[in-house]
């Protein structure tokens, strides 16, 4: 092992590939990464002894692949960033789930830590706040199938006009 070092995006989406095969599996085969990643077993035998040398999984050719201390850091890193970017395209842009895991697989590799922990927040104050909530999500996916923005917002502004003076009474 010769330390640890950066990784590169398809070097991420292997880590991640058996991060997830280990987590059902208790440990991974290279057949088993090269089927979900859908590539041919010479490059799955490149990138593991990669990530071997890099310290981020333990690897012999033909035995189990398991995950080392850092690697499992490194990739559940990773699965935070895919599942909170697949979240927000899903729950908050109202994306197609196919569309939504093939754009946050590529964006995971690239999103920086404070704008990642920003993402997550906002999802969670969209869906907690009470002007927000799934009525406004609701709202939100009928303006991006171009309903009139502005009718919404008006609508949304009436009602909660009308909220202040009930409670004001």
């Amino acid at each position: 092992m010769t330390g640890i070092k950066a990784l590169t995006s398809s070097m991420e989406d292997y880590l991640e590939a058996i991060f997830h095969i280990v987590s059902k599996k208790q440990a991974a085969k290279a057949k088993d990464i090269a089927l979900r990643l859908n590539v041919n077993n010479s490059s799955v035998t490149g990138a593991l002894r990669s990530l071997s040398e890099k310290g981020y999984i333990n690897y012999a050719p033909y035995d189990l692949i398991t995950l080392t201390e850092t690697g499992k850091v490194h990739a559940r890193n990773v699965v935070k960033r895919h599942e909170a970017l697949e979240n927000f395209f899903i729950r908050i842009l109202g994306a197609a789930p196919e569309e939504a895991e093939s754009t946050a697989c590529k964006m995971e590799h690239s999103i920086s830590p404070d704008i990642l922990e920003r993402l997550i927040r906002f999802v969670r104050f969209i869906e907690n706040c009470p002007r927000g909530g799934e009525d406004w999500l609701k709202k939100f996916t009928e303006v991006c199938r171009g309903d009139d923005i502005q009718r919404h917002c008006q609508e949304c502004l009436t009602t909660c006009l009308e909220d202040a003076r009930e409670k004001a009474l």
